[in-house]
């Protein structure tokens, strides 16, 4: 099944609500440092609600340290970013994709995005807006991709 992987998050209810998808969604999460808020932030854990055991969640202190858990596990990353390639709906997902997003402000960091197998977007029709809230583009992706694999039903 795909994985959440969120890259430098900041802002704790975009995370508690990413996590609240994964619980019920069965999917892992993985939470990439530094963080701009403590795990233990009340903010994030209101937004969980009391869903947080049936989190999968992982935290790796660094990149580096989450480029070795993917070593070992493998599958493709996918970087999804404003300036994709390939909007997500065209896309085939596989189930040992990784999903990576970057913080609320800057994004996937450069190096990040260049390491990643495929960039993908979700297209918006409003040029002024510049992006989606990060909660609602894991969600409308993660569905997507459990969508294509079968998993809704």
């Amino acid at each position: 099944m795909p994985q959440v992987v969120l890259v430098n998050p900041l802002i704790p209810p975009n995370t508690g609500n990413i996590a609240r998808t994964c619980a019920a969604t069965g999917t892992e999460l993985h939470l990439v440092g530094p963080l701009g808020f403590e795990i233990s932030d009340r903010y994030l854990k209101r937004a969980g609600l009391d869903y947080w055991p049936y989190v999968k969640l992982h935290y790796h202190e660094s990149l580096e340290a989450f480029k070795t858990v993917h070593q070992i596990r493998r599958g493709r990353w996918l970087g999804f970013s404003v300036s994709g390639s390939c909007n997500y709906v065209s896309f085939q997902f596989q189930a040992d994709d990784w999903l990576l997003f970057g913080s609320e402000t800057t994004g996937l960091p450069p190096e990040v995005l260049t390491s990643c197998d495929q960039s993908l977007y979700i297209p918006m029709t409003e040029p002024n807006v510049r992006s989606l809230n990060l909660s609602v583009s894991v969600a409308v992706s993660l569905f997507e991709a459990r969508r294509q694999l079968g998993y809704l039903q």
